[in-house]
């Protein structure tokens, strides 16, 4: 029988960490309350990535908290015993806007296009009028403006920073910024663009079908050479002795 998780715990799927909770919000935000620390959304496509790539996997094997994002995943914990919800990256991040919006918490947002960038702050400033920005900048910047850019990033001391630059590099990034830093600090993918509205998420009936993979390949067909790794993972999960 599947064991029901209540604090979060610590397993691997296919020798990637992964924390397995009820409810990942609580388990963020009281991962907030001890000091912060970086936040992974793992899903099948980025395990595979992990495996193949050494700076991925040291990030994500150093990260705080590792949410179950990707129902591939979800069912490898299934396997392990562990009855677990899919929890999206994107509904965790934007709950997470909420909290700071209510308690005043500072926000930091990094990367997207220019435009998309333009279109979120607008956004974020008509649905929380409260929201403490307290520095923003688009992932398009050239290599040597980068090392400014951080430092202006961590004199802000944000409380919550929203990392939008795309799997690994997000994950990286924020892995390889200087220590002690403060605050939670998650990679968000493509959340900024659909916040702002240039690209939608998948429909709910698809979300409850776990099929949205499919949807963001209907969008963005050059992603099938990445969803190659979706049949590779099964596998591996299958060959895996339970």
């Amino acid at each position: 029988m599947a064991a029901i998780v209540t604090d979060p715990v610590r397993t691997h799927v296919l020798d990637v960490p992964v924390d397995v909770c009820a409810d990942v919000l609580q388990a963020a935000l009281a991962l907030q309350r001890r000091g912060g620390g970086q936040i992974v959304t793992l899903n099948a496509e980025m395990t595979m990535a992990a495996k193949a790539d050494p700076a991925l996997g040291a990030a994500i094997a150093a990260a705080q908290l590792v949410i179950a994002d990707g129902a591939g995943v979800v069912w490898a914990l299934a396997r392990q015993g562990y009855r677990v919800r899919r929890s999206p990256g994107i509904e965790l991040a934007w709950n997470l806007l909420e909290q700071a919006a209510a308690s005043g918490g500072r926000v930091a947002l990094v990367g997207a296009s220019p435009q998309v960038m333009a279109a979120l702050r607008q956004r974020l400033a008509q649905v929380f009028p409260g929201l403490q920005l307290v520095f923003n900048a688009h992932g398009f910047q050239a290599p040597e403006a980068w090392p400014e850019l951080e430092r202006q990033l961590l004199v802000a001391r944000p409380d919550l920073v929203l990392v939008a630059l795309g799997v690994p590099r997000q994950e990286t990034w924020i892995h390889d910024l200087p220590r002690p830093r403060r605050g939670l600090w998650m990679g968000v993918g493509g959340s900024f663009d659909v916040w702002a509205g240039t690209k939608k998420r998948a429909p709910a009936w698809m979300g409850a079908l776990q099929i949205e993979w499919l949807y963001r390949l209907i969008q963005e067909p050059a992603r099938w050479r990445r969803m190659r790794a979706l049949p590779e993972f099964a596998w591996a999960v299958l060959r895996e002795r339970r």
